[in-house]
């Protein structure tokens, strides 16, 4: 029992004798009196503040981030005081901080998306007209009480088949109407990760008041992303009377055979049933036009 107290003592003091040379160090110094801790709290965390002064000191002397010497790129492992001790959490440099505000700022798809305006359509290509007359009608006369076709839209890579949707549903979210775009390659790799969510996921999807589900047929066909997501939701929202669209690069007639995956009678008939319920959610329109995403 002595030399475990002797042991102890003899670790405390090393420690108070690593924290007393740490201090010699202005910097350290100036740390510990900014975080505003006792020199015995201080104390227990000598190795890691030493390692944020170190990293500190680095920063000092960095000329940009191909240059960082600190153990994660751009970034100082920096300390906090909270109610049970000193936290150490990863905060950005400047120049790390100047490159997250270019990557937020970055066009993206999503954000392309969600600020889509049926204001800034372009009209100028006549190919579009027929489509933008249709959503300028759905748009007057929707009524989520009613019971209202959806559009497939089907068309080339990168025509703005997608953004002519939500520019549409972005309107709609004024009046309170309820929408979500869903990518569905995506969606399904989602629910193959989180599959505990599927249920909550799938009840959200058959009842929101319009459905985009985004780049159907881009997706690698299996029965149960085929029969059991994109069936049940089909089912659902026809049963419900909830309005759906889909974009594709596929006609609807090249979707049915991207879903008929073996060829086999029974697979052709599952294939047709999901094509009739298809048929039955939406109006068939096709937009040829520029890849705009070139």
């Amino acid at each position: 029992m002595e030399d475990v107290k002797s042991l102890k003592k003899l670790n405390e003091q090393a420690l108070k004798d690593n924290y007393i040379k740490a201090c010699q160090d202005k910097k350290f110094s100036a740390l510990v009196k900014r975080l505003d801790v006792s020199s015995n709290e201080a104390m227990k965390y000598t190795s890691s503040l030493e390692d944020t002064v170190k990293e500190l000191k680095n920063c000092e002397e960095c000329k940009g981030l191909l240059e960082c010497k600190n153990r994660l790129e751009g970034y100082v492992s920096f300390p906090q005081k909270m109610d049970k001790g000193i936290i150490f959490s990863y905060k950005p440099c400047s120049y790390k901080k100047e490159e997250l505000v270019k990557e937020k700022n970055k066009p993206t798809k999503e954000n392309e998306l969600a600020n889509a305006k049926m204001a800034d359509i372009d009209i100028t290509d006549k190919k579009r007209i027929p489509i933008i007359k249709w959503l300028k009608n759905f748009y007057d006369t929707y009524d989520r009480n009613g019971k209202f076709k959806g559009l497939y839209l089907h068309g080339n890579f990168g025509c703005g088949k997608t953004y002519l949707i939500a520019a549409l549903f972005n309107e709609l979210a004024k009046k309170k109407i309820s929408s979500e775009i869903v990518y569905f390659p995506e969606l399904l790799r989602d629910l193959k990760v989180n599959f505990d969510l599927m249920g909550d996921t799938l009840d959200y999807l058959e009842e929101v008041d319009l459905l985009l589900i985004d780049d159907i047929g881009a997706e690698k066909v299996t029965e149960w992303g085929r029969d059991e997501i994109l069936g049940t939701i089909l089912q659902k929202r026809m049963n419900n009377y909830k309005t759906t669209f889909f974009t594709s690069n596929l006609t609807i007639p090249e979707l049915e055979q991207h879903l008929n995956m073996n060829k086999y009678s029974d697979d052709e008939i599952r294939a047709r049933r999901i094509i009739e319920r298809v048929k039955q959610l939406t109006e068939d329109m096709e937009l040829i036009s520029e890849n705009k995403r070139k």
